[in-house]
């Protein structure tokens, strides 16, 4: 049997609208297996503009670009894809479980490996890049990768700042009495990163489990947490015209003006855990996440349930550029429906 180049077109339902997916592969190729005709309705955990476009990915190294239609783009990778970032029209970012970073160089199509340490037993969570050759790589437990040549070197950094202080005491301990039960220890007390934010002034803002909720000022070199008293996870962050957002466990969403020196907190109609965020307008929100929620918050703090998806969990939003607002979570992709 001669196999040439292997094409499904399907024809995949969300929330009672139809769109056509397209996917190609060769069997090849070590990724065959990996694309599949159902990855538009599988665990996709975050959609990103890119030019005209968006990309999205998610479970079992799964990519999709869109064009007018989603289609499956090959990965060499079969790990749970948890972040995309673009910096420009070609050149991106995506990073995911067992320590994985991939590259691509023409908006989504194609993808590379620069990174990829099952050993470590952690996840990315985010990616940022500040321009081609500055990028940062954050996850569980503190894990935090830096790179000053585009991706072709990845150099770990811990960020001892970061810790409680009898954490800092009880490293030092150990650091003069026994190097392996000091690098075990250090490997575990740093919270979880979820999510780095550049902001508008070229500051970072990271945000995290127990309550992390940090800036730098010199590129991730260092950073300072703020004023912020919850102690539950942030999930996400997002500045607007006139402040910035973090958002996470339990409905929890806090505002602060951009010098961030306090956070107010604005009541929700939920308490479900907001995972996503994208800016309307200057001042206006839309959020999502789990119990499938999706809220708008106005600038004046007041806001409003959109639509309640029930059986499923939210966690990214993104529009395309022909104004259809996309959801992704635990089923999938599908268009938000007015």
């Amino acid at each position: 049997m001669s196999f040439r180049i292997l094409q499904c077109v399907a024809v995949l339902s969300f929330g009672g609208a139809f769109f056509p997916f397209t996917l190609s592969a060769t069997p090849s190729d070590p990724i065959f297996s990996q694309v599949q005709p159902l990855a538009a309705s599988s665990l996709i955990l975050d959609i990103a503009n890119v030019g005209a476009g968006l990309v999205a990915v998610g479970e079992r190294g799964h990519a999709l670009v869109y064009d007018g239609s989603w289609h499956q783009v090959a990965t060499p990778v079969s790990s749970q894809l948890t972040k995309v970032f673009f910096l420009n029209e070609k050149r991106g970012w995506a990073v995911g479980h067992d320590a994985t970073i991939l590259q691509t160089q023409d908006g989504g199509q194609t993808w590379q490996l620069q990174m990829h340490s099952p050993e470590i037993e952690k996840p990315f969570l985010d990616v940022v890049f500040l321009d081609e050759n500055n990028g940062i790589a954050i996850g569980a437990y503190g894990l935090f990768y830096r790179t000053n040549d585009g991706g072709a070197q990845w150099r770990e950094e811990f960020h001892e700042e970061l810790l409680a202080e009898e954490d800092v005491a009880y490293l030092a301990e150990l650091k003069g009495s026994d190097q392996l039960a000091y690098l075990s220890a250090r490997a575990s007390l740093l919270p979880h990163f979820n999510r780095i934010l550049t902001l508008t002034d070229g500051r970072l803002l990271l945000v995290g489990e127990l309550g992390l909720v940090a800036v730098s000022g010199d590129q991730g070199k260092t950073f300072t947490r703020t004023n912020f008293d919850y102690d539950g996870s942030m999930f996400n962050a997002v500045e607007t015209k006139n402040a910035v957002y973090v958002m996470g466990l339990r409905g929890h969403i806090f505002k602060a003006d951009v010098s961030l020196s306090q956070w107010n907190q604005i009541e929700l109609p939920v308490q479900s855990s907001i995972n996503g965020a994208m800016v309307v307008s200057d001042d206006a929100l839309y959020l999502v996440g789990n119990a499938g929620i999706v809220i708008k918050l106005n600038e004046d703090d007041t806001s409003s349930i959109v639509t309640r998806r029930q059986g499923e969990n939210l966690v990214s939003i993104a529009k395309d550029n022909q104004g259809n607002m996309w959801l992704s979570g635990s089923q999938g992709l599908f268009i938000l429906k007015p």
